[in-house]
């Protein structure tokens, strides 16, 4: 068996998380490929190196004064160097970079994956594994996107000449050889693409829990835990908030049907949980419940005249790809529309956006709501229960939160529904009350 294994940050936050991932890649001579991301936090006060190479290069870029930053990052490393006898050279390294910065020569890019290659670079060496670049692997086009070809060949070339190798996460490159970054979390991206460009037969993702719930641990006790669960409902639990993988995990695996396995660092003999493209024999409706905060709805009133009820739609949903929001849900009615984003994602651009938005045709007025949760309850059992939307709204009536959006996806294993943030606990919790136990047959 040839498995791909990725660790996150947790599990690199200090030296003797790192001796737990030494022992559980030396348990399995079958783990040919460690993909790691950059050291995360050892305690709650502490932080993650990649927030802290974001701020150093907003440091210098507006002439505050980042050298105690970087010298926090750099001893990060040290102490990990030291504490385990590690011999690599990365000093050399960290005064070539901070020359870099205080020259303007590094991009932003460049210098927040720094944080996942010096992870590698001392993974390598304490392995006594091939240390392998993902920028010599991983490529994107100048748009961002995978070139998935070219990657895959990369990979394979990289399988055939190292036996085991060390790979950093969440960075490839641009086709003339810049870095380019995954989005947050993107190191289980990578793993992703080097268990299919290798063709294993296992992807083990290893992180600071022992797989999926049912509900977040955070906002329910004891939750039950998930044994199996199928690429697509991970696919909507991850986007909806449920941070156990990065949504995008799945995509390259869906049509080679290798499967993942989320297991814990700290306690590797747990069960963790199984992703495979097709789950059988589980009995429970719900799989999984999982929701976010932070939403922004945008409600637009058209003129009631025939003519206007697309072309008011398409102009606006145009004027939101210009700025590159992405948008989460499109509740219609006969005179009116809503457009749901993430408050995040449009507050840089959000007046230039409602200027544009006011010249639209055929608007006369438009509503805001930045109150705006939303929760998804999913499970491809729901498909052989036609009820599960009435039980919904049975359940947040029973419990006093007033639904303000409800959408059912076409292939029916997932329900979103919008609510208050301030009732976005209350209804996760009466969600799991109500479908934690509950069987098909119900």
């Amino acid at each position: 068996m040839y498995k791909v294994c990725k660790f996150g940050g947790s599990s690199l936050a200090n030296a003797e998380e790192w001796k737990k991932v030494k022992a559980i890649v030396e348990s399995d001579d079958d783990r040919h490929i460690v993909v790691v991301s950059a050291i995360g936090k050892a305690n709650k006060k502490d932080d993650k190196v990649t927030d802290l190479l974001y701020l150093i290069y907003q440091h210098h870029k507006y002439h505050v004064d980042f050298l105690p930053l970087f010298e926090a990052v750099k001893e990060k490393y040290l102490t990990i160097k030291r504490e385990l006898n590690l011999n690599v050279d990365i000093e050399s390294e960290f005064e070539e970079i901070k020359e870099r910065i205080e020259d303007d020569d590094i991009s932003e890019e460049e210098l927040v994956s720094r944080g996942e290659y010096f992870s590698a670079k001392l993974m390598a060496d304490y392995l006594g594994f091939d240390f392998v670049d993902s920028k010599e692997l991983i490529n994107f086009d100048y748009a961002g996107k995978i070139v998935e070809p070219e990657t895959l060949e990369c990979i394979e070339r990289a399988v055939s000449v190292h036996e085991y190798m060390v790979v950093p996460g969440f960075y490839g490159s641009y086709p003339n050889y810049k870095i380019c970054l995954f989005s947050r979390g993107g190191s289980d991206v990578t793993g992703s693409y080097m268990a299919k460009g290798a063709e294993a037969d296992l992807y083990e993702n290893f992180t600071d829990v022992s797989g999926f719930y049912m509900a977040d641990p955070r906002i329910v006790d004891n939750p039950r835990h998930i044994a199996q669960i199928s690429y697509d409902e991970l696919r909507v639990l991850s986007y909806m908030g449920a941070s156990v993988l990065h949504e995008e995990t799945i995509l390259p695996l869906i049509d080679v049907e290798i499967p993942i396995r989320v297991l814990n660092t700290n306690q590797p003999d747990d069960q963790g949980t199984w992703v495979k493209k097709h789950v059988s024999g589980r009995k429970h409706l719900v799989t999984g419940i999982s929701g976010k905060k932070g939403y922004l709805a945008f409600s637009f009133i058209r003129e009631k005249r025939p003519d206007n009820k697309l072309t008011s739609l398409l102009q606006v949903l145009d004027i939101f790809r210009e700025y590159r929001v992405p948008i989460e849900n499109i509740p219609t009615s006969i005179d009116s529309f809503c457009v749901v984003v993430e408050k995040d994602e449009i507050e840089e651009k959000y007046y230039d956006i409602i200027a544009d938005l006011k010249k639209v045709p055929g608007i006369v007025r438009i509503d805001e709501d930045e109150n705006l949760a939303l929760v998804a309850v999913v499970g491809d059992n729901m498909v052989r229960k036609v009820c599960a939307p009435a039980q919904i709204f049975k359940v947040f009536s029973d419990n006093d939160v007033n639904v303000r959006l409800i959408d059912q996806g076409i292939d029916e294993y997932s329900i979103i529904v919008g609510v208050s943030n301030a009732d976005f606990g209350k209804a996760i919790r009466a969600l799991y009350d109500s479908f934690a136990h509950q069987k098909v047959s119900e």
